[in-house]
């Protein structure tokens, strides 16, 4: 699982990206879950851009650190978790249908699935810092549904922007799925 300077340049500006975007958007919209938006959408962009079964993964973790050095969010350490875990979410999704970023109704189901990977994250910082048991899962499934909704529109995109980078040739093209049924002639 070597990763080529190219691709992990791109996982890093995906990292980048996720928290800039992050950044500069700390709009006090009050909606909750619209930071999930940018956050899905480079971390379903990293992984269909690079042949690596962890490219989520990694670059949510990069960005995590990121975040933590920088010390966004109330989280901490645990920062690193509500990156991650979307991450892990997009791989896997990746791993199991293998043409995720070649559809827009796979890249919609795949951002609401780990858009709901908020809802442990928020779960746990908000029972780390000692809430009542009763707020923290309102507060769970609050914030947690925002958190779908943003993430399902962050992947709407993402096949359209894979497409042109493959055109383009920034990206490698996608190699051909061999089905597991074989016609005999």
């Amino acid at each position: 699982m070597k990763l080529t300077l190219k691709e992990t340049l791109f996982l890093g500006f995906c990292s980048v990206f996720i928290i800039s975007a992050k950044a500069a958007l700390r709009l006090h919209l009050k909606i909750p879950g619209h930071a999930m938006f940018f956050t899905l959408f480079f971390l379903m962009i990293a992984r269909g851009s690079v042949p690596n079964r962890l490219a989520a993964t990694f670059t949510g973790l990069f960005a995590g650190i990121i975040a933590v050095i920088l010390g966004m969010g109330k989280g901490g350490p645990l920062m690193v978790i509500k990156f991650v875990l979307p991450g892990l979410v997009v791989d896997l999704m990746a791993l199991v249908l293998p043409g995720l970023f070649e559809s827009v109704i796979l890249c919609v189901l795949a951002g609401g699935l780990a858009g709901a990977t908020r809802f442990f994250s928020i779960w746990l910082v908000d029972f780390a810092m000692g809430m009542d048991p009763d707020i923290v899962m309102q507060h769970a499934l609050i914030k947690s549904t925002g958190n779908i909704l943003f993430g399902m529109a962050g992947g709407v995109a993402v096949p359209v922007v894979i497409r042109k980078l493959r055109a383009y040739g920034a990206i490698p093209a996608a190699v051909e799925k061999k089905s597991i049924i074989t016609k005999k002639e």
